[in-house]
């Protein structure tokens, strides 16, 4: 096999698609495909399928909660836990966390915030596995290979994997207090209108054709706000300036069993 076609092809065309088969679950996860909540779970097992590892169900879960609680600690496991915060630090270990930043998001929720094991989780995992052992059955180990590959390729150093970055990470150089940030660039195109983050975050349940018609009907709410321009330049800044990295994140912190209403953008010391 000659290793560098095979990767050009699984990080132009695999991972790619993987990404956009995460960001169509995440569509999935807010009911936007469907009128009826079990078909959108049931459906969403079916796109996880190519990806191989069984994710949408705890996906759901979680980044609900993402919304529900933005930025609340211990709730919101889309925030960078401190062990993340103290170690990466500098380009080389800012690189190798971009990298492998999917295994972040797959891990961390389950160190911080155990989910309760329910009949969906035990569908998806059947479903995944039944259809994963039907691949190596009949084709070997080498899809499954692939199907892992992808993954870490659309969730390390991919221009589609700047928008984990760009989302919600303070950008300190464009003097911004925002903690959601959009881009309204064309990789749109290939990642379901997730770039219109500001406007999801207002609205989670105009879905992704809807958004750019959204944006365009309420400009004074959105475009006096700051944007990402790239999702390539984002990942470039997160690891080259010192200014940006695990802390540079907007976070609320829990008070006497209530939320604090008062944010708290944590630095490094």
């Amino acid at each position: 096999m000659h290793w560098l076609p095979y990767l050009m092809i699984a990080y132009v065309f695999g991972a790619t698609i993987t990404q956009s088969l995460f960001l169509a679950i995440h569509e999935l996860a807010h009911n936007l495909f469907f009128k009826k909540p079990l078909y959108n779970r049931l459906f969403s097992m079916l796109a996880n399928l190519p990806i191989g590892i069984p994710y949408c169900v705890p996906f759901r879960g979680y980044h609900l909660e993402h919304h529900k609680y933005q930025g609340i600690d211990g709730i919101d496991t889309d925030i960078p836990s401190n062990l993340e915060a103290r170690f990466i630090r500098g380009p080389i270990t800012k690189t190798i966390w971009c990298s492998c930043q999917i295994l972040t998001y797959a891990l961390r929720p389950m160190f911080i915030k155990p989910q309760e094991l329910t009949m969906m989780h035990v569908l998806n995992w059947a479903v995944q596995i039944a259809f994963d052992a039907a691949v190596f059955h009949f084709w070997g180990w080498k899809p499954l290979f692939y199907f892992v590959l992808c993954i870490f390729l659309a969730g390390g150093l991919h221009p589609c994997a700047g928008h984990f970055i760009s989302e919600h990470y303070v950008f300190p150089h464009l003097a911004a207090t925002q903690e959601t940030y959009s881009y309204y660039g064309p990789l749109n195109y290939l990642t379901w209108n997730v770039g219109y983050h500001n406007e999801h975050h207002d609205f989670c349940y105009v879905p992704w054709s809807r958004l750019p018609e959204l944006r365009r009907i309420a400009p004074e709410f959105y475009d006096n706000l700051a944007v990402c321009e790239s999702w390539i330049g984002v990942i470039w800044d997160y690891i080259m300036r010192d200014d940006m990295g695990p802390y540079s994140r907007v976070k609320r912190l829990p008070r006497d069993d209530k939320f604090a209403s008062v944010l708290k953008v944590t630095k490094a010391e």
